[in-house]
């Protein structure tokens, strides 16, 4: 891989734990993975250096390549190239999110039968569960049984967030294994309340997000296949650079309600451009503007006694019944009732 090909703009990176992970498969395999590391530009030799998150996303691609296997060779049997392909085919004409992910759960049960895929749906809350169907490794540490479940996790969530046009918030995850050195990075890329410990890995969110519709079609994923799967590892993260100055942004000017123009101007940047930053990062300034409200809403109503009225004006809402239509249709509830089930007091 010609290093220089590498953009600017991307400085996300990952902990060399997760290139450990990846590497298990291979490693099992018996391949040599210098030339494959030194084709993607990734450099192990120091543990503490950091990997740029293209680099990784190339390794991801490379490995997949190599052993025509897109579970890394990690399971009973091969993930053939090819199935992350008819996965999304199969997903982009479903209706909503929930049936994407009940059809993504029945096609792993084909494709990837060492791990199993379930939906449970709540009246607030929904979960997505990951469990072994036979153990992936004696030892629950292990790298490669980590990897299998830090990649499944990762794929799921980056194509439902592709498919819905939007980040979907993890409000927690529970990892079945111990902390892995490299814990700390899983605040950037699932959600900053990430558990280990338990018989399977547990994904919850806000359940309303399941009736969010499909908004990919077949002439969108042409585009998306491109570098895909590895590319899912640069969208969605918590870290992006754009993302994080437009919400930086937004918040700063609170209870001011900036909209895209005026953050553009700020920026020195054209709303057009803005937009174009935005979808590479896998963003939009709408998905922005609603999560920061969004998480900021939920932290006070929890931990201050503000009312609710006060809450709606800090955030920019003129009128608290906008606040009241907003906040129900992120949470399926009221903001008094979110209170009185939640908060600290």
């Amino acid at each position: 891989m010609d290093n220089s090909a590498i953009s600017p703009r991307s400085r996300a990176t990952v902990a060399p734990g997760f290139v450990t992970g990846m590497l298990a498969g291979p490693l099992r395999a018996g391949r040599d993975a210098a030339p494959l590391l030194a084709a993607a530009g990734i450099d192990m030799a120091d543990s503490a250096r950091r990997i740029p998150v293209d680099r990784y996303a190339a390794l991801y691609n490379m490995i997949n390549r190599e052993l025509d296997d897109e579970g890394f060779g990690l399971f009973s049997q091969p993930m053939r190239v090819g199935s992350f392909e008819f996965l999304c085919r199969g997903l982009v004409s479903s209706p909503n999110l929930a049936e994407a992910l009940d059809r993504a759960s029945r096609f792993l049960r084909l494709v990837l039968p060492d791990l199993a895929v379930a939906l449970r749906r709540g009246p607030g809350a929904a979960e997505l569960a990951i469990a072994e169907t036979r153990p992936l490794a004696a030892d629950p540490d292990d790298p490669a049984r980590i990897f299998a479940f830090e990649w499944l996790l990762r794929l799921l969530h980056g194509l439902s967030c592709w498919l819905v046009g939007r980040g979907i918030a993890l409000d927690a995850v529970t990892f079945p294994y111990p902390p892995p050195a490299h814990a700390d990075d899983y605040a950037l890329i699932y959600t900053e309340r990430s558990e280990f410990g338990g018989g399977e890995l547990v994904a919850r969110f806000q359940s309303n997000l399941l009736d969010l519709p499909i908004r990919r079609d077949e002439a969108d994923l042409a585009a998306f296949l491109e570098g895909a799967p590895g590319k899912l590892t640069m969208l969605y993260r918590r870290d992006r650079e754009m993302v994080l100055r437009v919400r930086d942004m937004l918040r700063g000017a609170l209870p001011a309600n900036l909209e895209q123009e005026a953050v553009a101007a700020r920026l020195n940047l054209s709303a057009r451009t803005l937009h174009r930053r935005l979808a590479e990062e896998g963003s939009s300034f709408r998905s922005i503007k609603d999560a920061l409200r969004r998480d900021l809403a939920v932290a006070r109503l929890v931990k201050t006694d503000q009312s609710v009225a006060a809450i709606a004006a800090e955030l920019g809402y003129a009128d608290p019944s906008a606040f009241y239509r907003a906040f129900i249709g992120w949470t399926d509830m009221n903001p008094r009732l979110y209170r009185e089930r939640f908060g600290s007091g």
